[in-house]
């Protein structure tokens, strides 16, 4: 029996954590929940999971909570709240592992509070190797806490990398290169504006930019996926799971979502994980580990694909792909003022106050600013400075766009 610490128990990670816990009950029980304010669902997964701590973001909504779970039956379990409540989570004594669900930048406390405490770690938050890789790989070479990833392109390539004799677990996230690994390929759908020519994103809407023709997922990163900095984020993350330099990490599209990823071997062999765009597959994976168990799911029927499809990104299409790549080469805080640009880009977008083609720009106008400024060493304390930084910038950028008229 693995007992969890879910953060982000109410997002899409969270609840489809929740239902492979239901559906293996004699392997997986919950032992701590974090979540935002959906006081209905939590109090759900609270009254079937009854974890022994819960924490919620705003401690205004507490009493409300307690009330609602008055009646129920089984003890009370213990209540916090904001940041204290979920890094108490991510560190609950109790917890084997703990699965980190957040979006953004956000997870980044809580994560290091599991790597602290020396909980292994799903890890379904990109950003937190991405903002913090300088910070974060040798909290876990002191720790000892293992990182296995949840997201499905690194699922896939860890995946494939158990098929080979020397690269264990042990390495991962050491920032050593595997043995044996030439090059990693991460497979993009594409996003929403696969099909668009270029010249007609400048008429994008947010309801266009948040619909995804494969997968099912949250607005943010939907967003990420149709400018492709999904994927440029996923390069940076990939170079600090598994150590390769950005010159052996590729991005390819792959427009009908089968193939997760590529690793290409020493001896020139490449081998793939294939399945269904599902989360839940490469979630189980990390909560299994070393194991694979059986599951009735729906099987990948070839045939019933028919095709497999294969093209380069467009840069002018997706010029925040060459962003990232040149935040990742740069290292040190970059990395950190790039996703926390993209964020800050994305939530204005979403909220309609800068357009589609305004959020590669105003990330390349941030990492432009911070080049004078960058820490090839940060500490904990410098990344969270360069993250609030990057933030202020691209706000104050869109304020004197609106003002003058241009957004």
């Amino acid at each position: 029996m693995k007992r969890l610490s879910i953060l982000g128990s109410t997002g899409s990670i969270g609840t489809q954590t929740l239902d492979i816990v239901e559906a293996f009950p004699n392997r997986f029980t919950v032992v701590a929940l974090s979540a935002g304010g959906n006081l209905d669902l939590l109090e759900r997964q609270i009254r079937r999971h009854q974890p022994e701590l819960v924490s919620i973001a705003d401690g205004a909504l507490l009493p409300g909570l307690r009330d609602r779970l008055s009646g129920q039956v089984g003890p009370m379990p213990h209540l916090l709240a904001g940041q204290e409540g979920i890094e108490a989570v991510a560190a609950w004594p109790a917890a084997d592992l703990v699965v980190t669900g957040i979006v953004g930048c956000a997870g980044l406390l809580p994560t290091m509070a599991a790597i602290e405490a020396g909980k292994d770690l799903a890890l379904a938050n990109k950003e937190t190797l991405i903002a913090a890789g300088p910070v974060v790989l040798p909290a876990l070479r002191r720790s000892g806490s293992r990182l296995l990833p949840a997201d499905s392109e690194h699922s896939a390539i860890f995946q494939c990398l158990q098929g080979t004799p020397e690269a264990t677990s042990a390495r991962l996230s050491t920032g050593v290169p595997t043995p044996g690994l030439r090059r990693i390929l991460l497979t993009a759908s594409g996003g929403a504006f696969r099909d668009w020519e270029a010249a007609d994103l400048a008429r994008v809407t947010v309801a266009d930019a948040t619909t995804h023709p494969n997968w099912s997922m949250g607005r943010k990163i939907t967003v990420d996926s149709a400018t492709l900095m999904n994927k440029g984020l996923e390069v940076i993350e990939a170079h600090y799971l598994f150590g390769l330099d950005f010159d052996h990490i590729e991005i390819v599209v792959h427009p009908q979502s089968i193939i997760h990823s590529l690793v290409e071997l020493a001896d020139s062999s490449l081998l793939a994980q294939l399945g269904w765009p599902d989360m839940k597959l490469p979630i189980l994976y990390c909560l299994s580990w070393p194991e694979r168990l059986e599951t009735p799911w729906r099987r990948l029927d070839l045939a019933e694909v028919g095709q497999l499809s294969f093209h380069a990104p467009d840069p002018v299409k997706y010029p925040c792909m060459d962003l990232a790549y040149a935040a990742g080469r740069a290292g040190g805080t970059m990395p950190a003022a790039l996703n926390a640009a993209n964020e800050q880009a994305v939530a204005l977008f979403l909220g309609e106050r800068i357009r589609f083609l305004d959020i590669p720009s105003m990330i390349e106008a941030a990492c432009s600013a911070h080049g004078a400024d960058l820490m090839a060493n940060p500490g904990l304390d410098d990344v969270l400075a360069v993250d609030g930084w990057a933030r202020r910038f691209v706000s104050e950028r869109a304020a004197t766009m609106a003002t003058a008229g241009v957004a």
